[in-house]
């Protein structure tokens, strides 16, 4: 059961957790976005001062459009936003925003990417960047598993299901390593219902404690908020705790809506997510 404290979030007038109708011609009205200050300042963030670089990472399953001739084509998209872009996108706008290109006729697919491009672009306040592949073209995905250890074979109790910093500790040698847990489980920030992932943190600095960690990971088993605002909890508890000289922390989301959300947070630019997708996307 959930035991957060209601507070005031930017998503309480968006369509998430409202039926709509649908529509599929052009609507880029539908697009909503929501401040991420509002979340960070319960993290102590500045906007001009933030911890980390990173960027969120779309990938959209479930869009069409109609070419010149009125001929469907199917695309898979990407989408990459910049983590210190002003506004993240609701994701139920997002897919109603994708299906208004239904019945939308389209010069190209250089047309319809420029569009969202734009489009997103505006909603999130810093440029957005958009890859489509058409299914003709025969694209391929890569899955994997993290380059790492998994911490979820470890034996432990576990009895809270709210984020608990408190259980994360490093000393210690210094190591290079990183850490996945399979078992991250948090909540929509609006409608409740879960949202499942894969959480993948890389560091240098003294050894993370495993068992803490893992007790970490499981705590948002019944914590409220987006994606993007987990992994960057999680990315600000375990600076504070642990004070590794580098970090970066990632997750891999189920999809939902034909969407799946992939948000990324590192200390410093240059390191990377692993590229490969988690098996349940």
């Amino acid at each position: 059961m959930n035991t957060d404290t209601p507070r005031r979030h930017g998503a309480e007038s968006s369509p998430l957790g409202q039926a709509v109708a649908y529509r599929d011609t052009y609507a880029p009205e539908l697009l909503f976005p929501i401040s991420r200050q509002l979340k960070r300042d319960e993290l102590g963030l500045r906007a001009d001062m933030l911890p980390f670089c990173g960027e969120d990472l779309w990938n959209a399953y479930e869009l069409s459009w109609l070419d010149a001739r009125g001929k469907p084509v199917v695309a898979l998209g990407e989408f990459r936003v910049p983590a210190a872009s002003p506004r993240l996108i609701e994701s139920k706008s997002l897919k109603l925003y994708l299906n208004s290109f239904n019945q939308q006729r389209c010069a190209s697919v250089e047309e319809v990417r420029a569009t969202i491009a734009r489009d997103l672009s505006a909603a999130a306040g810093a440029a957005v960047a958009v890859v489509l592949r058409p299914l003709q073209e025969r694209p391929g995905r890569s899955f994997g598993y993290p380059e790492g250890v998994c911490i979820d074979a470890l034996e432990i109790d576990i009895g809270r299901y709210q984020p608990c910093a408190e259980t994360l500790r490093a000393a210690g040698p210094e190591v290079e390593e990183t850490l996945y847990s399979h078992l991250l489980k948090s909540n929509c920030l609006v409608t409740g219902q879960p949202d499942w992932g894969t959480l993948v943190v890389r560091y240098r600095g003294a050894a993370i404690d495993r068992e803490g960690l893992l007790r970490y990971v499981v705590s948002f088993r019944g914590h409220n908020e987006f994606h993007e605002q987990c992994v960057e909890r999680v990315f600000c508890d375990l600076m504070a705790r642990c004070k590794p000289q580098e970090l970066a922390v990632w997750a891999r989301y189920t999809r939902r809506g034909g969407l799946d959300i992939n948000p990324f947070r590192a200390s410093r630019a240059g390191l990377r997510a692993d590229e490969a997708m988690e098996v349940r996307q």
